[in-house]
């Protein structure tokens, strides 16, 4: 997937690539409402032998508008794109958001977006989709001009579950609520998380329960506490290892302040080394954080977690 920043860039990297079907919108999450307009888009760019784009944008509107209480991303910029690669997508037009682009009229959006992109002929969106100035654009607005520029408008259902519609302020809900299967169930695939393998004071070595110290920082912060989790070296995929990991601040400890990622693989140390960049697949919430009294306490508790974790492994289906 090829990543560009203007409409020139995007319109000049599929020039040559027949018609072209655009999906708008932030996607963050890239979660099972956005993948249905991803799929109605790529489907429809594969019939007419198109190419399929999606037009995003970066900052989040709300560190234009109000900075000091900005929405917290559940996804990093590198895993939105690679999520929007996995759904097909052929280029990802990603704007700057800044003022200038925040004052743009909703009745010049349509044409910009025309004369930037000769060759576009269908726009898909979702429903509740809202742009320009003050957010005054609406379908409406979108399906009227369409007709005059000779465009097509899709505008996909919210897509539901359990009558809700899955949105990202619910899942930024559940994943800072603990809720992480939750949360995967509504994202199609489960919450990730990537960082560099770091050394540590090697007190879970002491007490039995060696750990990957691993350097991350979301955005959007889950629920301090323990989880069943996957493990897999960034460089070599295909094997995930089932494993236990802490995010917190060790209160027990008392030596942190920012929260630290700890995994402890359940079927032995796997072959991962200080300086490696591992992945990390989050599964189901085992309890929240806590402090202990003692080592020995937090020893004990730490063989539960282990337990319950292998617990839920052997339930799981393969």
């Amino acid at each position: 997937m090829q990543v560009v920043h203007s409409l020139e860039d995007a319109s000049s990297a599929v020039s040559k690539r027949g018609p072209v079907f655009l999906a708008i919108g932030m996607f963050d999450g890239v979660h099972l409402g956005h993948q249905s307009v991803l799929n109605a888009a790529r489907r429809s760019a594969q019939i007419d032998h198109g190419a399929c784009i999606v037009l995003t944008f970066w900052p989040h509107p709300s560190r234009v508008f109000r900075p000091s209480d900005p929405t917290l991303m559940i996804l990093k910029p590198d895993q939105k794109r690679r999520r929007l690669e996995l759904a097909g997508v052929d280029v990802m037009l990603e704007i700057p958001f800044d003022q200038n682009f925040a004052r743009q009229r909703a009745e010049d959006f349509l044409p910009w977006l025309k004369a930037g992109i000769p060759n576009l002929r269908e726009i898909f969106v979702g429903e509740n989709f809202r742009f320009g100035a003050d957010r005054m654009g609406s379908v409406d607005l979108l399906i009227e001009q369409a007709k005059s520029l000779g465009l097509y408008i899709f505008s996909g259902n919210r897509v539901r579950e359990s009558g809700e519609a899955i949105s990202s302020t619910r899942i930024r809900k559940l994943i800072t609520e603990g809720s992480i299967s939750g949360a995967n169930h509504l994202l199609g695939y489960p919450y990730c998380s990537e960082g560099e393998v770091v050394p540590g004071k090697q007190n879970g070595r002491k007490i039995g329960f060696p750990t990957l110290n691993v350097v991350w920082d979301p955005d959007l912060k889950p629920r301090y506490g323990v989880y069943c989790v996957e493990v897999s070296l960034q460089s070599d995929p295909r094997e995930w290892r089932p494993a236990v990991a802490n995010y917190g601040l060790r209160p027990t400890v008392g030596d942190l302040t920012e929260p630290l990622l700890e995994v402890h693989v359940l079927d032995g140390h796997p072959k991962m080394n200080t300086g490696d960049t591992i992945d990390v697949r989050w599964l189901n919430f085992v309890r929240p954080e806590m402090k202990f009294e003692s080592f020995d306490q937090l020893k004990g508790q730490i063989a539960e977690d282990v337990s319950s974790a292998g617990a839920f492994f052997r339930q799981s289906p393969d």
